[in-house]
């Protein structure tokens, strides 16, 4: 498969620097009286700017007094070639204006900058990328120095440096309502910092989805943490249920499944989830002004405030949308049910799709033990027997089927990079489908995660080497696209834009080099798409479709 000159992941860690050599100065813009249009015209077009009057309004509005105007002067050369780098330069100088104009002290903002001026580049590459990064900064503009002194572009966010922060962020205030806000500023920032790396190239596409996970599974932790808190507050608690093991486990445990199983997730996807829980029929131990429960009545409504607090938008936006349908008996079921309850469901009547998203469970929040426990219990559920492992093939490739069946209706077999045709979804599905097939027998390859899943069933000779590379480069390649095109707004999209101009757009975003037109620069990833995703289709239909017949 051919490559585009310069694949994505061959990005340097930051962009690098635009020689200022060929490009003229532009601080007259600024600084010089009665400046002739035609010589602002060239001046911005040549930072790749195509509605000049609209940026020098910008430039202008920025400036302000005399003081902050040569101070903006200053670092202009940088941030105009910083700018010319992004997606989108227009948009990125109309979020600069925004930004000044968000409240910030504008001289000690344009002094800081000319300090560290990389600074200046994460700025522009926020902006010209990612109006949904520049809201975060734009309605919380002291974040441009948590960025410097946080060390943002050279600190990795761990799993424990992440566990370590959430407390501290939450401890400034008192109330159950301040603290939950305070989670979703955190949780927010941490989004920006995330964002920041994977657009400047610094994070590689799986430490983008792996932190993801890690900073969903801490928020959900300590969403989890406050809500029982304060249920206990109003309804009482038990004895510690530490105390208690087996049978008699007292404890309600959050099950991330999908993408956040998997270890797996999106700029914005959907959090699966599943609540289930063990508890003797006993009320808590309510003290004087507090109202018992029943310990099965506590946990379905720790249920459903702790759904309330992770789905609900506020001032400070939303944590998360929930998905909450892969749950025994799916909408019209319980939120919750126990641990007894679920195991009698999925033992009598669960299906291939519900085996298929056990492969990704995994206890993320509450008492993991008791998440373990239904695992431990549903494992030949998900792995079958030696009999029923050959019909796995036709099982999923008659959901694939289904799946094809619609997007095609929509017109989406080309373009939607989960769903269609060579997209991730084949790739999972591949993946699955030997886990399923050979689960039984070979216990390594049971793993949530498709890299290492790969990895494990090469190990075991149920996938060549050269297989394995293929599907490992085309997933990484597809799920940095999808990322990067759900970064803009935000949004819930699987779709590669129909114009040019937006593909393109894309492609900057991915670390392409912009071509001499927008037609050549689109034509760099659709190049690389195309090829990776003709090699997944060929190899699910053999893997696949060939083991449905074999």
């Amino acid at each position: 498969m051919k490559s585009s000159p310069k694949h994505p992941s061959q990005k340097s860690a930051v962009r690098k620097k635009v020689s200022q050599s060929h490009r003229p100065d532009p601080t007259t813009i600024l600084l010089a009286r009665d400046l002739a249009s035609t010589e602002v015209a060239r001046l911005l077009q040549a930072y790749g700017i195509q509605d000049w009057k609209r940026a020098d309004h910008n430039l202008q509005a920025m400036a302000g007094e005399p003081n902050t105007r040569k101070a903006l002067a200053n670092i202009l050369p940088r941030l105009l070639s910083s700018v010319s780098q992004t997606a989108d330069p227009d948009q990125a100088l109309n979020e600069w204006e925004r930004y000044v104009d968000s409240g910030i002290h504008r001289l000690q903002l344009f002094q800081f900058l000319e300090q560290v001026r990389h600074v200046v580049d994460t700025l522009s590459t926020v902006f010209g990328n990612s109006q949904a990064m520049a809201q975060t900064l734009i309605r919380d503009p002291l974040l441009v120095y948590w960025i410097e002194d946080d060390r943002v572009l050279v600190r990795r966010q761990t799993s424990a440096n992440l566990k370590g922060a959430v407390q501290p962020a939450l401890a400034g205030v008192k109330s159950y309502e301040a603290k939950c806000e305070a989670l979703r500023r955190f949780k927010r920032r941490e989004m920006l910092r995330l964002g920041i790396r994977d657009l400047l190239g610094i994070a590689t596409p799986s430490e983008t989805y792996t932190t993801l996970s890690d900073l969903a599974a801490e928020v959900i932790q300590a969403a989890y943490e406050l809500v029982e808190h304060d249920l206990q507050r109003q309804h009482g608690g038990w004895e510690d249920p530490s105390s208690r093991v087996g049978a008699n486990r007292i404890g309600f445990s959050v099950l991330a499944m999908g993408k956040l199983g998997g270890w797996e997730l999106n700029y914005s996807s959907d959090v699966d989830l599943i609540y289930v829980f063990q508890a003797p029929q006993q009320m808590t131990n309510a003290g004087q002004g507090q109202r018992a429960l029943s310990c099965p009545d506590f946990y379905h409504t720790l249920a459903r405030e702790l759904t309330n607090v992770l789905s609900a938008s506020t001032s400070e936006g939303a944590l998360f949308r929930v998905d909450m349908r892969l749950r025994p008996e799916g909408q019209v079921g319980p939120l919750a049910c126990s641990v007894e309850d679920a195991c009698q469901y999925y033992q009598t009547r669960g299906r291939t799709w519900e085996r298929l998203a056990f492969l990704k469970a995994k206890p993320i929040a509450g008492d993991i033990r008791i998440g373990q426990s239904l695992i431990k219990k549903l494992e030949k559920f998900v792995y079958g027997t030696r009999e029923e492992a050959p019909q796995v093939f036709k099982a999923i490739h008659d959901l694939r089927a289904q799946m094809v069946a619609k997007i095609t209706r929509r017109g989406e077999l080309e373009r939607n990079v989960k769903l269609g045709r060579g997209g991730i979804r084949e790739i999972e599905f591949i993946v699955q489908s030997l886990q399923l097939r050979w689960g039984y027998q070979y216990p390594s390859i049971r793993d949530r995660q498709t890299l290492k899943s790969l990895m494990k069933l090469m190990k075991v000779g149920k996938l060549k080497i050269g297989v394995l590379q293929q599907l490992k480069e085309s997933y990484l390649f597809l799920r940095n696209l999808e990322n990067k095109i759900q970064m803009v707004h935000e949004l819930q999209t699987h779709l590669l834009p129909a114009k040019t101009e937006e593909i393109a757009k894309s492609a900057i975003r991915m670390g392409y080099p912009k071509g001499e037109t927008i037609k050549q620069t689109a034509g760099f990833l659709l190049a690389d798409y195309h090829g990776h995703t003709q090699t997944v289709h060929h190899l699910y239909q053999e893997i696949v479709t060939a083991g449905e017949s074999s």
